[in-house]
């Protein structure tokens, strides 16, 4: 039992930075209400908390090797700890936004990298698959506990307890940290200040405009802050990230040319199997984070469901995850790591298909809880051998710099997710909503041109009890307002299932980037596969 104590403290700091966003997701309407916001500007915040960590997540990973894993990992936990304290009281947006999307990020950017190093670093062989499996289910756990948690006390307290609590799990994680083994901290070297910027910034770029594309419009100006030729700014903000990873990229190589440590070693993306385990890591937290994203609006906002509800309901996605997830071990003895990911992948298109089928409505809480238990069976899947993975395709040395690719990989999956599924949620809404007034007879040219100029200032996904007071305010005949309502109502499940449809097309594409996994088991019958038997594929 002595030798899994580490694992204790490990993975109750996997669970701790799962739980919170899965709160958050949960809680949407509830924050709407009490920051008098709108649903966009919580997208944002949820966005900003998975783009801070995508963006610092490898140097993250480098502070680790420099001043000790163990020692990053507690520093880690302090920051987050803070940050979840400020969270907790924030009575403003933007002390939200600090708290939570700034400081916690940056705290989780030191905790993650060490702990996948850690994990790595007190297990060998068999244990080794079984840490990260339990890791893996303990994310599980944190998406399972989060929803359920975050309901109830969203619903009956207050979701800043949630919060509160963060912070005694914090300190009881500091108390214990001691039972984690250290690595000996590697020479320091002059962080790369250039790298961090460059890729900082193009990737806040890139997201940022997926981000804002619903309100500024990909091509044709929606409701821009400017135009750039006549065009929204959308795809040239995107293009400007785009050219400032290609600027990170150069200045890498430039670093390594003139015998300088660099920020990324770029020689990590020449190994397979890591390149693809990134990749397929990419793609689950799209997969899951736009979806947890988009879920509870439907399950808020169009079937009237309260925080509680909405968490009830997200349990079997998160039960069958912990389960499937758990079952790494077993797995990697019967199959190789490329076809359990490729199950899991067509599990989560059936999933996603299936989970369209139930956007109606009225719910039908049978098939959406199966549905959503299939979604969660997928995901475990991916989760049981992705960590294993990529830690497996590189060295000792290489641990904290794979995990802090691991992580940045997964969290700028989930900021892309969020703001790629969100930005279409919204797009599809106006698109749909413009085309059920345009073709009801019953809306008068007038209420079409009010509506074409209310949606050309902004729109928010909104309850059909709000169209209504707002048609009501408007002085609308009460025919015509039952009009209004009716379209929007199909408009909402129209964007509703544009947006799931949008989650089904990501395992396809995602499915040629498995060539290169591991096509032979990384833990052998009676041994472990060696580092060479681990890269092959």
């Amino acid at each position: 039992m002595k030798r899994w104590r580490a694992l204790i403290v490990l993975g109750t700091a996997q669970f701790l930075m799962v739980l919170d966003t899965a709160v958050m997701n949960v809680s949407i309407s509830q924050l709407v209400e009490d920051f008098h916001t709108e649903v966009t500007a919580i997208q944002g915040v949820i966005t900003f908390y998975t783009l801070v960590m995508a963006a610092f997540m490898v140097t993250g990973g480098k502070l680790g090797d420099a001043f000790g894993r163990r020692r990053t990992f507690a520093v880690g936990l302090v920051v987050y700890g803070v940050g979840s304290a400020l969270t907790s009281v924030a009575p403003s947006l933007w002390v939200l936004a600090l708290g939570w999307s700034v400081i916690e990020g940056l705290g989780a950017t030191l905790v993650l990298p060490a702990l996948a190093a850690l994990v790595a670093g007190a297990y060998r062989g068999r244990d080794r698959s079984v840490a990260y499996g339990v890791i893996g289910g303990l994310a599980g756990a944190g998406i399972a506990v989060g929803p359920l948690l975050g309901g109830w006390v969203t619903t009956y307290l207050t979701w800043r307890l949630v919060f509160a609590g963060e912070v005694v799990l914090v300190i009881a994680m500091l108390c214990a940290v001691r039972w984690v083994p250290d690595t000996p901290p590697g020479p320091r070297t002059k962080l790369d200040a250039g790298g961090v910027a460059l890729s900082a910034a193009g990737l806040a770029l890139v997201v940022l405009g997926v981000l804002q594309s619903s309100s500024w419009g990909w091509l044709k100006p929606r409701n821009p802050p400017f135009t750039v030729f006549g065009f929204a700014p959308t795809m040239f903000v995107i293009a400007g990230g785009a050219a400032l990873l290609w600027a990170f990229s150069a200045w890498e190589r430039r670093q390594q040319e003139r015998a300088r440590e660099p920020l990324v070693n770029l020689s990590m993306f020449a190994v397979p199997p890591l390149r693809s385990g990134l990749a397929m890591l990419l793609g689950q937290n799209m997969i899951l984070l736009g979806l947890f994203f988009v879920i509870p609006l439907y399950l808020q906002v169009v079937q009237g469901f309260n925080a509680f509800q909405t968490g009830l309901r997200l349990l079997p996605v998160s039960l069958t995850m912990l389960l499937s997830a758990m079952t790494g071990p077993l797995l990697a003895r019967i199959a190789t790591p490329r076809t359990v990911v490729r199950c899991g992948l067509l599990v989560l298109l059936v999933a996603a298909v299936w989970l369209l089928s139930t956007v109606q409505p009225h719910i039908d809480n049978l098939s959406f809880g199966l549905a959503m238990g299939v979604l969660g069976l997928g995901m475990g899947l991916l989760a049981s051998q992705l960590g294993n993975i990529v830690q497996s395709s590189v060295g000792e040395k290489e641990r904290s710099e794979a995990g802090g690719l691991q992580y940045t990989a997964q969290n700028l999956g989930s900021s892309l997710g969020t703001a790629l599924i969100g930005s279409l949620l919204i797009g599809a809404l106006v698109n749909a909503f413009t085309t059920e007034i345009d073709n009801n007879p019953k809306i008068s040219e007038d209420v079409r041109k009010q509506a074409g100029i209310s949606m050309e200032a902004g729109v928010s996904f909104v309850s059909t009890d709000q169209v209504r007071t707002t048609a009501e305010h408007a002085a609308l005949p009460p025919d015509e307002v039952d009009a209004v309502v009716d379209s929007y109502a199909t408009a909402q499940l129209n964007s509703l299932k544009a947006a799931v449809l949008a989650a089904a097309a990501i395992p396809l594409c995602a499915f040629p980037f498995t060539r290169h996994l591991p096509a032979e088991r990384l833990v052998k019958r009676g041994k472990p596969a060696g580092p060479a038997g681990a890269a092959g594929g």
